[in-house]
């Protein structure tokens, strides 16, 4: 079985480029095969008088900003991944190549400007897809607009933090993708063994990261580098173990 893990690194940036690259190369280190941001425009989902406007529009993250980071992300070898809320982003993000994209829960409900756009774009890739809709949505609908492209399925549960007793594991394994929002690491632990278990050739486990004295919006909900590190070694000794 190969596990494809997803460091979600969200906020935790803080909106500084330096503290960003250091997180990509502390991903890298621990194991990750892949760094996720997320492109979104403040003033698209949030409010002016939002209590938290300010740290929240310092984490927009910018073309200027993204070239940058993907820039990083390519010199050590690791995968640059991003969620992105509008269109120009998509075409900004095809002009760096990147291999793949994830929609997040949210954009599935179509209640942001620009969704149904950027999903359309997004499938006029052609490139392959990963899905979040631990808010809900029309399973059917985002399934027909991309009809065309590589759809892996995350398990979620849009909670922050989410209780482990939450998680229906029966449901769970229905997916090849588990984006976790618990705290620790036992969650996704459990779910590749389970994936192993039955069976399966490739998986995702997508999971929050901060580095250690992270303060962004995400931090409280994600696990530290040096977590990170210990939850990929388990999961790769799951990936070997023989059930025959």
């Amino acid at each position: 079985m190969k596990t494809t893990v997803i460091a979600e690194i969200g906020s935790n940036w803080e909106g500084s480029v330096p503290k960003g690259i250091k997180i990509i190369k502390e991903c890298k280190k621990a194991g990750a095969d892949v760094v996720k941001f997320q492109m979104w425009r403040a003033s698209d989902l949030y409010s002016p008088t939002h209590p938290q406007w300010k740290v929240i529009k310092k984490s927009e993250l910018t073309f200027d900003k993204v070239k940058k980071l993907k820039k990083a992300a390519d010199s050590i070898g690791i995968e640059f991944l991003c969620s992105a809320f509008y269109p120009e982003a998509i075409n900004f993000l095809e002009k760096l190549g990147v291999k793949r994209y994830k929609v997040a829960s949210r954009t599935c409900l179509f209640k942001d400007p620009h969704s149904k756009e950027t999903l359309d774009l997004e499938a006029s890739t052609k490139k392959p897809i990963i899905i979040s809709m631990g808010m809900g949505g029309d399973k059917n609908l985002i399934k027909k607009i991309f009809g065309k492209n590589k759809i892996t399925f995350c398990y979620c549960i849009s909670e922050y933090p989410l209780e482990f007793k939450k998680i229906n594991w029966t449901d769970a394994i229905q997916y090849d993708g588990f984006s976790d929002h618990t705290i620790g690491i036992t969650a996704p632990i459990m779910y590749a063994i389970l994936k192993k278990q039955q069976g399966s050739k490739n998986i995702l486990i997508e999971k929050h990261v901060k580095s250690k004295n992270s303060k962004g919006p995400d931090a409280e909900t994600s696990i530290d580098t040096e977590k990170l590190a210990d939850l990929i070694s388990h999961i790769r000794l799951v990936e070997k173990a023989n059930l025959n």
